[in-house]
């Protein structure tokens, strides 16, 4: 109201020019009324509402699938904001808060963050809920090592940052803080070592880290420092041929690859040995179309997102389909555009929604401990 506009341009006006201590208490606590008051305090922001309630499936076994909740927005990480803090908004103006613009690639962490890579904002989001902390990473220099697209994203076992970047041609390493640290395939001249770099997984133990260059249709496993120690896979649609790899995912001794276009997930072992692959194209259960993020969860299951079909599916060790969830659309539960997934150590599963610009959260509950002998 206008009332309380103006008294807000003098409480501006005298913080910035100053003013006599007994002033500037009575300017705080008549905003502190005005804030109390019914007609301002019956304006409540949309966040307040209770969110609304996701789907949950019923599986064999006393297994079940839940929806827990979405997140978009850097506000989330920290919902409740102090009186004083509020305070200060309404007096110096509310902070630009980030959101996800166009997410793509998701991993956790062992501190349990939620690193989201967001190629339409230029850098990843750090989401830390535990400790209702937000970062947001880039690399802004241009003539030299500057991220372009990031792509996908992963983490290695002291928590340090791995995002590719599929314009530069590079791979960009943070610290577990988001300083930045290196560029891996940095060319004399500023140009990338790799066509388009798209997935990513690090092996610690071993010091390995595997990249696919899409448009060679090939991996690359280098050392920790960026040197390459070795090339699998070639182009065609034989085992261990490649046509556009994208997520990469290491599951024990296994390397498991999303072969886009041959519209499969193919298993290989470290050295790159073929064992098996699941899915071929089509648009029946169990088929695919548009392959994307892919995960397992604490009972071996593969998790695979087809961005086409809005849906995430889940295979056994013989690669039989054995479930899917989502559907089209904008609900709890639903996807438009679908991409990254990540499943940490307590069976969340991550799902990146893309066009409808949030991350979902579901939880996956195995087999109760008096089932154990059950099958699913």
């Amino acid at each position: 109201n206008i009332v309380l506009w103006r008294y807000l341009e003098m409480v501006r006006f005298l913080l910035i020019r100053g003013g006599k201590p007994i002033q500037r208490a009575a300017i705080w606590m008549g905003v502190a009324l005005l804030l109390l008051s019914p007609a301002w305090a019956s304006k409540k922001p949309s966040e307040s509402l209770n969110p609304p309630q996701g789907p949950e499936l019923l599986l064999e076994g006393g297994r079940k699938l839940t929806w827990e909740r979405s997140f978009s927005l850097e506000r989330e990480v920290k919902p409740k904001r102090s009186f004083w803090t509020k305070l200060v908004d309404v007096v110096a103006g509310e902070p630009d808060f980030r959101y996800l613009v166009s997410p793509y690639s998701v991993t956790t962490d062992s501190r349990g963050r939620i690193i989201v890579s967001d190629p339409g904002a230029n850098g990843v989001h750090i989401f830390d809920f535990n400790q209702q902390k937000y970062k947001f990473i880039t690399r802004k220099e241009k003539d030299k090592d500057g991220t372009l697209a990031p792509q996908c994203v992963a983490v290695d076992a002291k928590d340090n940052i791995y995002v590719t970047d599929s314009q530069a041609g590079k791979v960009f390493v943070f610290d577990a803080n988001g300083k930045y640290q290196r560029a891996i395939g940095s060319l004399k001249g500023g140009e990338g070592f790799f066509k388009r770099p798209t997935g990513i997984a690090v092996d610690s133990a071993a010091q390995r880290i595997y990249i696919t260059d899409t448009l060679r249709n090939k991996i690359f496993v280098t050392d920790m420092q960026g040197s390459v120690l070795q090339q699998i896979g070639k182009t065609g649609s034989g085992d261990a041929e490649f046509n556009y790899p994208t997520e990469l995912r290491l599951n024990g001794n296994d390397l498991v690859v999303v072969d886009a276009m041959n519209f499969r997930v193919q298993v290989l072992d470290r050295s790159g040995s073929f064992r098996y692959s699941i899915g071929k194209l089509g648009d029946g259960a169990g088929w695919m179309f548009r392959p994307k993020g892919i995960g397992f969860d604490s009972e071996g299951h593969l998790y695979v997102v087809d961005g086409a079909w809005g849906v995430v599916q889940v295979f056994n060790h013989e690669g039989q389909l054995l479930y899917y969830f989502g559907q089209k659309g904008s609900g709890p539960g639903e996807f438009q555009l679908p991409a990254g997934l990540q499943i940490d150590r307590s069976d969340h599963i991550y799902v990146v929604d893309s066009y409808n610009r949030r991350v979902q959260v579901f939880r996956y509950q195995g087999l109760p401990k008096q089932a154990e002998g059950g099958k699913l």
